[in-house]
């Protein structure tokens, strides 16, 4: 019985050992990363939301109105104004909107098509002010952990209101 108690008692503080080494190499990890690394994270958790929004929403392909395929990676988030050409409307929720991969990759965004759907989704006036938004935007990494961990926040509060 004492033999058992010990060998518990052993592994509880092997688990023990084991959660805090693990907890000392997540912070020395972040510390590693770069700018780009937290972009690419931010990128990801603004991505995520955006497409678990539309798919909630009901919401077919910005650009050709075809129905979405939720069930598999067949769904992108696809961005009006392109992250490269237009860096500062990366995080803008208008400017990012459930698409088909074969419209983002293959077509280019379908750019056309996707003003079109865009104007029916946000009007006129909000597509005009976000074409004319050239303002420069250079975050920092500061900036970055919290826009990741907001659109996180945002997706869980989606997935738990299902």
């Amino acid at each position: 019985c004492e033999a058992e108690l010990g060998l518990k008692l052993l592994e509880k503080a092997k688990r023990a050992e084991t959660k805090q080494v693990r907890a000392v190499d997540k912070v020395r990890k972040e510390k590693l990363k770069s700018r780009s690394d937290w972009m690419h994270e931010a990128q990801q958790a603004f991505n995520a939301f955006i497409r678990k929004r539309e798919q909630l929403a009901g919401h077919r392909c910005i650009s050709s109105g075809k129905p979405l395929d939720w069930s598999g990676n067949a769904t992108d988030c696809g961005h009006f104004r392109s992250v490269g050409s237009a860096p500062q409307c990366r995080f803008n929720e208008n400017n990012a909107h459930a698409q088909s991969k074969h419209d983002n990759r293959y077509l280019a965004g379908n750019a056309i098509e996707y003003r079109k759907g865009l104007i029916e989704r946000i009007g006129l006036q909000a597509v005009e002010e976000l074409e004319a938004d050239n303002t420069v935007q250079k975050w920092s990494i500061d900036d970055l952990k919290q826009i990741k961990e907001k659109y996180r926040q945002k997706l869980l509060d989606l997935k738990t209101t299902l």
